[in-house]
């Protein structure tokens, strides 16, 4: 089926339609699930959920920009939903000042599934913040009004996400020290 017939069965409630469409998009939005979410198991539930946001709206979309785009946002802001209805804390008014810069880094030298691990370790807020701001290209000002934040503590959640994950990766690749043994 291509992309305008799945989307006409889907409005429809075709099962067959949206069976389809579940298979050719579910590893593109698990993936974005898996950048907002902590683990996979959540990720997981994101991406059921966020499908069945996509098929209850499906009716509402208009053929204008792309399809993808359209279900790659619902997936992410179900996922930012979820933390936002959890009334966590800012990460920011907990966290302490770190007193010196981390060392560069060679992120060549990890996977990047590893590097996704490092990403999903972060404090929620943080790992949001990082997510909206570097990987998918909003602005400070866009990241504060999704997450209902200033743009200061937006750009603060963003500091401190990129020096955790600084912090993270140049633990796991630094050498391992081995014990020597006198002779």
């Amino acid at each position: 089926m291509t992309q305008e017939q799945l989307i006409k069965g889907c409005k429809k409630n075709d099962r067959t339609a949206q069976g389809e469409l579940f298979k050719q998009y579910k590893d593109v939005l698990y993936f974005v699930s898996l950048k907002y979410t902590r683990n996979a198991v959540e990720a997981e539930d994101n991406l059921h959920e966020a499908f069945m946001v996509i098929f209850d709206s499906i009716k509402k979309f208009e053929n204008r920009g792309s399809f993808e785009g359209w279900m790659k946002r619902i997936t992410m802001f179900k996922a930012i939903d979820r933390y936002r209805n959890n009334k966590y804390i800012p990460v920011d008014v907990l966290e302490e000042t770190v007193a010196e810069p981390p060392q560069e880094t060679e992120l060549s030298a990890i996977s990047l599934d590893t590097l996704l691990q490092c990403i999903q370790q972060l404090p929620d807020q943080y790992r949001l913040v990082f997510n909206l701001y570097q990987l998918d290209g909003y602005s400070h000002k866009e990241v504060a009004r999704i997450l209902n934040i200033s743009e200061g503590t937006s750009k603060s959640n963003y500091h401190r996400a990129k020096l955790g994950l600084q912090k993270s990766i140049s633990a796991l690749i630094q050498p391992k020290k081995t014990p020597t043994h006198g002779a």
